[in-house]
């Protein structure tokens, strides 16, 4: 938690540096080294015996979550990686090095797929956690590993054995405990803007964010990350506008605080909208816990907001909340109701109370 919200804590890396979610990795471990074919050989020992060292073992190819990326950028210019050959034993029963390992680094959230994009191989979702996902191969054995009694003489070693190669695929799922989600000019980008200290662009045409922000908010001494994704259109599932791509971001989140534009032609229509976006996407996110809101109340007179949000309420069955990210209104409500999904609190018990304890999250 904490290296998440340090890195949404510095909204420059997503704003200066390109935001990319997906890669294509090339990778090949080590091979082994060959075993040695050796004899001690000094003055006065008539029959030294064999010494050949072992082969090093190949390096391996790690992928590891680190702290401070959130952005898989580094990838779009680097696309093959190969770790270290293992040293090749050596006279004097000398075993050869380990080759290098390359370790790719990558941020928290990260999964790991086979190349098919389907076969997960890993899910890095904290700090130094780490996978092999291509080991070096063996070290061939010197010839001091194959003396006997009957053999007291070999002649032969093993080579070392190749390492792997394959291709892995890189998605980045962003680790946030809520998720914004409505239509393109639904007012999320400004919602955030005004509870963290992201940055995200703001304008008044559609698909102004282009790609996840994340930040970190904080109301009545507790602090949450807050992710908001580009807008849904209808049809996103099937590619319409800038598609369904982003919804992976939000797949972690445990509530999504659905935003729906109050100068639309209808609120309901436009809810309903995104639910189907979200039923079609799948994975989950339709049956997350979901606090809807009508944004930009401050655009609306009392007759047009209540009309919206009656219209509101029939679409998603509760009633919305009512805010406007520009004014204030109703966002600390907004933040303490997510609050109460992410931390509910509960009564404590009678002799708590009668302690004065009060209540605890």
């Amino acid at each position: 938690m904490r290296a998440i919200a340090a890195a949404a804590r510095a909204p420059y890396f997503m704003s200066r540096m390109k935001f990319l979610d997906e890669a294509k990795v090339y990778i090949k471990s080590g091979a082994g080294g060959n075993g040695c074919v050796s004899f001690r050989r000094e003055k006065f020992i008539e029959f030294g015996g064999p010494n050949g060292g072992d082969g090093g073992r190949g390096g391996d190819v790690v992928v590891e979550a680190v702290e401070g990326l959130n952005t898989l950028i580094d990838y779009r210019y680097q696309q093959h990686f190969k770790a270290g050959r293992g040293g090749n034993g050596m006279g004097k029963d000398r075993a050869g090095a380990k080759g290098a390992d390359a370790v790719l680094k990558v941020p928290v959230g990260t999964q790991v797929f086979d190349e098919d994009g389907e076969t997960l191989l890993a899910d890095l979702t904290e700090v130094g956690q780490r996978v092999v996902v291509a080991r070096g191969g063996n070290g061939g054995f010197g010839n001091a590993h194959f003396k006997s009694s009957t053999n007291r003489a070999p002649r032969h070693a093993n080579p070392g054995q190749p390492g792997e190669e394959r291709t892995i695929r890189l998605r980045l799922k962003l680790i946030a405990d809520a998720g914004l989600v409505g239509l393109p000019n639904a007012g999320k980008s400004t919602f955030l803007a005004a509870v963290s200290a992201a940055k995200p662009k703001i304008a008044d045409y559609p698909f102004t964010t282009l790609h996840p922000q994340l930040g970190v908010v904080r109301v009545d001494g507790r602090e949450f990350v807050l992710a908001d994704i580009p807008g849904l259109i209808e049809g996103a599932h099937e590619g319409a506008g800038l598609g369904d791509r982003f919804l992976g971001h939000i797949e972690r989140c445990r509530v999504l605080l659905h935003l729906v534009d109050g100068t639309s032609d209808h609120a309901g229509t436009a809810y309903r909208t995104v639910r189907r976006e979200l039923e079609a996407y799948g994975h989950g996110l339709a049956d997350k816990p979901e606090i809807v809101a009508l944004s930009k109340a401050d655009a609306l007179d009392p007759e047009r907001l209540k009309q919206q949000k009656d219209r509101l309420r029939r679409a998603a069955k509760r009633t919305p909340l009512v805010l406007s990210a520009v004014s204030g209104e109703g966002v600390t409500e907004a933040l303490r109701t997510v609050c109460a999904v992410l931390e509910p609190r509960e009564p404590l018990s009678a002799e708590q109370v009668a302690q004065g304890a009060g209540w605890r999250p």
